[in-house]
């Protein structure tokens, strides 16, 4: 049973900042793409950002220049520090494992957290 863990959402005020933890096994971690997806009410699931494990990252365009994705190896850790956050961010945030090779493809979620964004 493959384990996503989330840890650090909660509500801040505008401009404000909070980091998101997901902490999964070695196997998992060492060989996969981990990304944070977002999910606001009445809007379908979309990315955040995602690194994969040599350590490439890509980001929204929305998040681009306030958001981080970092993975710490030693932790199997990967996380989304989130600066200059605004409401639009509101959202229940999703830890994504991912691995595709040749036609095999393996993905896992994490049970989610939310984020507020509100004065």
């Amino acid at each position: 049973q493959v384990q996503l863990v989330e840890s650090g959402g909660g509500s801040v005020q505008p401009g404000g900042s909070l980091r998101l933890s997901c902490a999964t096994s070695r196997s998992i971690f060492s060989s996969y793409t981990m990304g944070w997806y977002r999910q606001a009410p009445g809007k379908q699931r979309e990315l955040v950002a995602r690194i994969t494990s040599g350590g490439g990252r890509v980001y929204a365009d929305s998040v681009q220049g306030r958001f981080t994705i970092s993975r710490d190896n030693a932790k199997n850790t990967v996380y989304l520090q989130m600066n200059s956050l605004r409401p639009e961010d509101t959202a229940v945030y999703y830890c994504n494992a991912l691995t595709i090779y040749l036609t095999n493809r393996a993905e896992y979620w994490g049970q989610g957290t939310q984020v507020t964004v509100s004065s």
